[in-house]
């Protein structure tokens, strides 16, 4: 059986950021003991009823997972390696805010096998991070990646986020600029969204923040494109670059629709066509509320895969597509398609479909057409 990834929530912050609706809480440190006894019986358990499968990637993901104390993220990542079969070469991954990176975590990231630090830097003007309700600044970023070194891990990812209110080129290009100074092997390039329920959201639809058009944001991404390539960073996602050899595993699986095992408050699961979603609220989950589980039909498993897989600028492996689904890709969707096909936004190349560069600013026009 191929190796699955692994992935586990963290749910904790200093404070919510105000365009963030993942599920996070501030003024919850109390229960991060507790959070961790839950979470360790779930893992043992979970690893149990799927047979202690092998794993090639981890990712933990918040929230906050550096504002755990150091003795908890430990036990957490012995809890996996007691139960999982992990690679010796896996890809470890840990979300870090560069607010919150400590010298003794960043022991304990090396100490527990980490060998991949994602920083979410966002922007490197000051009130730019204000107005997103940060907590950190452009040089407390630039000491967690000199943190992270002196701790033995060399390989970090940056998240940046464009299209904010207010963003100009001219800050677009500063935050590049700041973020290549730092020499990452990662970075990515993320649209703000504004969603329902946030802070922002309620000062948009109020007026008082306003957000840039989609041609400034189109704008800022074609800017993101053009300057990673120009300093050896390959695209291979819609967000995301890198240098070569270094594409986040664990994420590129996930966009082929690869199985992986999710544990924690609202983790998800893809686990022999049946998806898993752990209690999405703190106190659900800790009182040991049951996940939701839904078995995904073949149909929704091949639009899933084409969803996913044209987010990947490799695209969809046609011969893949059919060995999984025993159809091919262009008998189920082929008249769909056509049209994204005559007008370029889609491309037919080497066995794989996938979208053009201008058919990766208008992806949802082309999903739009298989629903």
């Amino acid at each position: 059986m191929k190796p699955l990834g692994l992935y586990v929530h963290i749910p904790f912050c200093v404070r919510k950021c105000r365009y963030c609706d993942f599920a996070s809480w501030a003024g919850r440190e109390s229960d991060m003991a507790q959070y961790t006894d839950v979470l360790c019986k779930e893992i043992a358990q979970r690893a149990k009823e799927c047979g202690y499968p092998a794993a090639d990637t981890v990712f933990f993901g918040g929230g906050t997972p550096s504002l755990l104390p150091s003795d908890l993220y430990l036990r957490i990542a012995q809890t996996l390696r007691q139960n999982f079969s992990i690679a010796a070469d896996a890809e470890w991954t840990v979300e870090c805010n560069p607010g919150t990176l400590t010298p003794d975590f960043a022991s304990a990231l090396y100490e527990s096998g980490c060998n991949r630090l994602s920083l979410g830097l966002q922007a490197a003007q000051p009130h730019l991070l204000l107005s997103l309700g940060r907590i950190h600044t452009a040089e407390q970023a630039a000491k967690a990646v000199l943190l992270a070194r002196n701790a033995g891990i060399h390989n970090f990812n940056l998240d940046l986020m464009l299209g904010l209110p207010g963003q100009t080129e001219a800050d677009m290009r500063e935050t590049l600029d700041f973020a290549l100074s730092l020499s990452p092997r990662h970075l990515s390039c993320y649209a703000l969204i504004v969603e329902e329920g946030t802070p922002l959201y309620d000062d948009v639809h109020t007026g008082r923040v306003i957000m840039p058009s989609d041609d400034t944001d189109r704008t800022l991404y074609g800017l993101c494109r053009s300057i990673l390539h120009e300093n050896g960073y390959m695209q291979y996602e819609i967000s995301n670059f890198a240098q070569p050899g270094f594409f986040c595993r664990h994420n590129a699986n996930c966009w082929r629709r690869e199985e992986y095992l999710g544990f924690g408050c609202a983790a998800h699961s893809l686990w022999k066509n049946e998806r898993r979603a752990n209690p999405a609220v703190l106190d659900s989950y800790l009182s040991g509320e049951a996940p939701e589980l839904t078995a995904i039909s073949p149909e929704e498993a091949m639009f899933e895969s084409v969803m996913l897989g044209l987010r990947l600028t490799e695209g969809i492996d046609e011969n893949d597509f059919a060995r999984r689904h025993g159809h091919a890709l262009m008998e189920v969707y082929g008249d769909r398609l056509q049209p994204a096909l005559v007008d370029g936004r889609l491309l037919r190349q080497n066995g794989h479909l996938l979208l053009s560069e201008h058919g990766m600013d208008v992806m949802n026009s082309v999903l739009v057409a298989l629903l």
